[in-house]
C-alpha cells in the first residue's frame, strides 16, 4: 500500500491566473453540477492533507464562504503557477512548520484521484528526489505536484531570475513521475475554457444527479 502522506502536507489550490480562456474571472467559482468547481477540488483534496490553502490574487472576500487562507502570488504581473507554489511554501514555513511538503492542484480540475498525494509521495520516495509530479495519456501535469518547502529559496531566486517554465525549473533537482490511466476518464481533466464546462455539464446531466462519477467525462487535456 502507497504511503498516507496527509499529516506532513499542506494542500494548495491554485487560483492566480487571469482565466483568459475562460473569458477572466474566477475559474474555480463558476459552476459544475450547480456547485462551484472550488467545491469539487476541495471535497476530493482535504482528505489528503493536513491542511488547504487558495492562492489567489485581488480581494480574498470573494473566496470568504470557504473559510481558507488566501495567498496572492509573492510577485506582481502574474508570472505563473511557480508563484503560487512559492506562496504556499512560504506560508507552509511561516504558519504551519510542521508540514515539510506542499501539494499544488489547479482550481479548475474537479476530477482529481483520491490516491494524488500518496502516490506522488510513493513516487518520489521510490526514486529518492525531491519532487513528483503527476502524468496521465503521455502527457505530465507540471502543476500537480509535491514541493518540499525546503527549496522555497531556490525557487525564489528563479522566479526572480525569469523562470516561469515549471519542468525546466524542477529538472535541476529531480522530479519523479506517477502515472494514471485516461480511461474511463483523466483525473487531471481541467475546465480551462467554456466549453469544457458545457461538455461537463451535459455529461452530469444525461447521467443523472448532481453527484460527479469517474467516467462522466474524458480528458481534454492539451499538451504543454
Amino acid at each position: 500500500m502507497p504511503p498516507d502522506p496527509a499529516g506532513g502536507i499542506l494542500a494548495v489550490i491554485l487560483a492566480g491566473g487571469l482565466a483568459r480562456r475562460m473569458g477572466g474571472g474566477d475559474k474555480p467559482l463558476r459552476l459544475l453540477g450547480g456547485r462551484p468547481l472550488l467545491d469539487h477540488v476541495l471535497a476530493r483534496i482535504r482528505p489528503q492533507a493536513a491542511a488547504v490553502i487558495l492562492n489567489a490574487n485581488g480581494d480574498p472576500s470573494r473566496f470568504a464562504k470557504y473559510d481558507l487562507p488566501v495567498v496572492p502570488d509573492p510577485l506582481p504581473d502574474f508570472p505563473g503557477p511557480l508563484a503560487g507554489v512559492l506562496a504556499a511554501l512560504d506560508w507552509a514555513a511561516a504558519e504551519r512548520p510542521d508540514l515539510p511538503t506542499v501539494l499544488s492542484v489547479p482550481g479548475d480540475g474537479p476530477f482529481l484521484p483520491p490516491d494524488l498525494a500518496a502516490r506522488l509521495e510513493t513516487a518520489r520516495q521510490a526514486a529518492r528526489v525531491p519532487m513528483a509530479c503527476a502524468a496521465s495519456g503521455g502527457w505530465t501535469h507540471p502543476p500537480i505536484a509535491l514541493w518540499p518547502v525546503a527549496l522555497r529559496g531556490e525557487l525564489r531566486a528563479a522566479l526572480l531570475a525569469g523562470e516561469k517554465k515549471i519542468d525546466r525549473w524542477t529538472a535541476r533537482f529531480g522530479c519523479a513521475t506517477a502515472e494514471w490511466p485516461v480511461v474511463p476518464v483523466d483525473p487531471f481533466f481541467n475546465a480551462n475554457a467554456p466549453e469544457d464546462l458545457a461538455a461537463a455539464e451535459a455529461l452530469l446531466q444525461a447521467g443523472g444527479g448532481g453527484t460527479i462519477r469517474s467516467g462522466d467525462i474524458h480528458s481534454r487535456e492539451h499538451p504543454p
